[in-house]
């Protein structure tokens, strides 16, 4: 679907299963959903915010909702989101999110994981969440999540998270924790690429991989199969140098004694960054594997795209949305806020005026909805805030 016909979240919501007693309830859910993703679109934190909200634009909300019975109280917002099943509610938004934002063959998805630190109700003995969130690096766009209860099960959540989105056709990226054959074999299953970097979880490969570059350097790759790249950026008083060497060559395979297991393994990946400043440099290198050929491999800047996630969503959830001091906890509240904030971001994605993404939830809860000089498409439901 074109980004022009978007599907509309009002849409999309409409079969979300309602986890109230039929019969029982006076607010519409359609009305407690709309009202909640505008109000965290424009800053709201806690229940008690988005009610705020939902008085405050009351007469605009009437413009497209209901609202037989006025504005929900703050404990009916926390109420409906405590047992809200978060699952089914990123599901329903999910054709929304590939509608509007259409994922290119090639593109870089990063996956990386995040605690949302004031989760935790240490009086029932509950641990913070933690978020596992996809992300396409060029558009800037949170694609999906989901949820572990501990930074060690995160890779438990991956499999799942890749089943839920359309990544055929991409390069799916991950830390180390995610070097797992399970991974590279769940990627390849939805006809994507993986490039995973490695360390010491595992030990043999990272060495075996080390090894062979060092031999290929001996032999300055004389008779290998491979390709190198390298970039220099310019900017802030320093100069970063990446330099990457890719090899493909079978008896590199042959030579590595845990290649059994991974999925389509194609090439070792050397990535080297220099980084010079005025008074002193440094020089890191990581190594990678990939399901992509030698050629293919988007060299230099694979690790740069990968590390966006943390500068273009996870910074601007703990800085702009304050992801960590939120203590919405109750049942299934944490994660149905978290999934509320990322919708907003990849709202505010869409507004194309000039701004950062601050500003851009802080005028539409504070210009009156009688003004025309600011506005924020919210799909179909033609979203002017200002």
């Amino acid at each position: 679907m074109s980004e022009e016909n978007p599907i509309s979240l009002v849409i999309s919501f409409q079969d979300l299963p309602d986890p109230r007693v039929a019969g029982r309830c006076d607010r519409k859910l359609i009305d407690i959903l709309v009202i909640t993703v505008c109000a965290v679109l424009a800053g709201a934190a806690r229940w008690v915010d988005v009610e705020r909200f939902g008085q405050a634009k009351h007469e605009w909300l009437k413009t497209f909702l209901k609202l037989p019975h006025g504005i929900p109280s703050h404990d009916t917002f926390g109420r409906f989101f405590a047992v809200l099943d978060a699952e089914a509610f990123q599901t329903a938004f999910m054709p929304w999110v590939e509608g509007v934002f259409r994922v290119r063959r090639g593109q870089v998805m990063a996956i990386d994981g995040k605690t949302v630190r004031r989760s935790h109700n240490r009086t029932i003995g509950k641990d913070a969440i933690h978020m596992v969130n996809a992300w396409t690096t060029r558009s800037g766009i949170a694609l999906g999540q989901g949820k572990t209860d501990a930074k060690s099960n995160e890779i438990t959540a991956i499999p799942p998270l890749l089943r839920q989105l359309n990544v055929a056709g991409c390069i799916v990226t991950v830390d180390a924790m995610g070097a797992q054959t399970r991974f590279a074999q769940a990627i390849r299953d939805e006809k994507a690429d993986y490039r995973l970097r490695v360390k010491d979880n595992q030990g043999h490969l990272h060495q075996d991989i080390q090894d062979w570059f060092a031999h290929a350097d001996h032999v300055q790759f004389a008779d290998l199969q491979h390709s190198s790249a390298e970039t220099v950026n310019k900017g802030h008083g320093r100069i970063e140098i990446r330099r990457c060497w890719a090899i493909s060559d079978p008896l590199a395979f042959e030579y590595i004694r845990n290649d059994e297991g991974w999925t389509d393994l194609q090439t070792m990946v050397r990535v080297q960054r220099e980084r010079r400043l005025p008074n002193k440099s440094a020089i890191d290198t990581a190594y990678y594997i990939s399901s992509l050929p030698a050629e293919a491999e988007p060299l230099p800047d694979a690790t740069r795209f990968h590390w966006a996630v943390e500068n273009s969503l996870h910074w601007v959830l703990d800085v702009i949305f304050r992801e960590d001091d939120t203590r919405v906890r109750v049942g299934h509240a944490a994660h149905n806020m978290a999934i509320l904030r990322q919708l907003a971001l990849n709202i505010i994605k869409r507004d194309s005026s000039k701004g950062s993404i601050r500003t851009k939830r802080f005028r539409p809860g504070l210009i009156s909805p009688s003004l025309k000089s600011y506005s924020i498409k919210f799909d179909a439901i033609a979203l002017a805030l200002a």
